[in-house]
C-alpha cells in the first residue's frame, strides 16, 4: 500500500468516526482531495487508492495536471477550490466539473458563458466569508441569499451549496461555530425555496467539526498528500 493509500484510508477512518459522533452515515460526506501543488503522480496514486475527487486552487497548474491525466477523465472529479480571477474563468468552465469559490455574480455569469456547448451544467458553491476576515474572500452572509438567487438563475450553471474557509481555531467548540453559522444559512436558503445540497466545510484540522455541524464534502490536503511546499 502507498503512504498517500495508507493517508487516504486514515482520512477516511476520521469521517466515519465524526459521522458516527453526529449520529450521520459516513456515506454522507464525500472526500475532496486537495491536490494542489502535488504533482499528477500523487493525484494517480490516489486514483488508484478508490479516490475520485481532487481540488485545485491555481487555474494554470490544474489544466496541465488534469491534461496529463487524460487517460482517467471519465471518472475522476475535478473541483475549482480556489481565487477565481476573470481572465481564467474560460478555463475553469472548460476543464472543470465544480467550482466552489463563487463570491460575485460577475465570475458567475462569465462561468455560465463560457461553459462548452453540450457539456453538463457546472456545479457551483457559494463562498461565503463566515468569519468576517478582511483577507478572505467570500460573500457576506447578510448577502448571500440575493447572490445565491441570481446565480441560481443562470443556464449552464448548477448551484450545489455553500462554502466557506473559517479562521482557524484551537478547540473543537470554537472551530464548530463558524460552520454551524454556515449551517444555519444553508438551511435559511432552502427554507427559501433554493435546492441546495452541498456543505463544502472541513480542511485536515478541523475535519471533525466540520462533520459534526453538517459537512457534506470536506477538503482535505495535507493528511492525504502531506505539507506543501510553495517554494516553487
Amino acid at each position: 500500500m502507498s503512504e498517500i493509500a495508507k493517508h487516504l484510508e486514515e482520512v477516511r477512518q476520521r469521517i466515519a468516526q465524526a459521522a458516527a459522533a453526529a449520529s450521520r452515515s459516513a456515506a454522507e460526506v464525500s472526500l475532496l482531495a486537495v491536490s494542489k501543488t502535488f504533482p499528477a503522480a500523487d493525484v494517480r496514486a490516489a486514483f488508484d487508492a478508490g479516490q475520485r475527487a481532487f481540488g485545485e486552487n491555481y487555474v494554470q497548474e490544474a489544466v496541465e495536471k488534469i491534461a496529463a491525466l487524460a487517460d482517467l477523465r471519465g471518472d475522476i472529479e475535478w473541483h475549482f477550490i480556489g481565487p477565481l480571477q476573470s481572465n481564467k474563468t474560460k478555463l475553469v468552465a472548460e476543464h472543470f466539473d465544480w467550482v466552489h469559490s463563487i463570491d460575485r455574480l460577475k465570475i458567475a455569469e462569465r462561468l455560465s458563458g463560457q461553459r462548452p456547448p453540450g457539456a453538463a451544467a457546472l456545479n457551483v458553491c457559494l463562498q461565503v466569508n463566515v468569519s468576517g476576515e478582511a483577507s478572505k474572500s467570500g460573500v457576506e452572509p447578510n448577502e448571500a441569499a440575493a447572490l445565491a438567487r441570481q446565480i441560481a438563475a443562470l443556464p449552464n450553471l448548477r448551484l450545489r451549496g455553500l462554502m466557506a474557509i473559517p479562521e482557524s481555531a484551537a478547540t473543537l467548540d470554537e472551530q464548530r461555530a463558524p460552520h454551524a453559522r454556515l449551517r444555519a444559512l444553508m438551511d435559511t436558503l432552502r427554507a427559501d425555496g433554493l435546492e441546495l445540497d452541498t456543505l463544502s466545510i472541513g480542511m485536515s484540522a478541523d475535519l471533525e467539526a466540520a462533520v459534526l455541524e453538517g459537512a457534506t464534502m470536506v477538503r482535505i490536503g495535507t493528511a492525504i498528500f502531506g505539507a506543501r511546499d510553495y517554494s516553487h
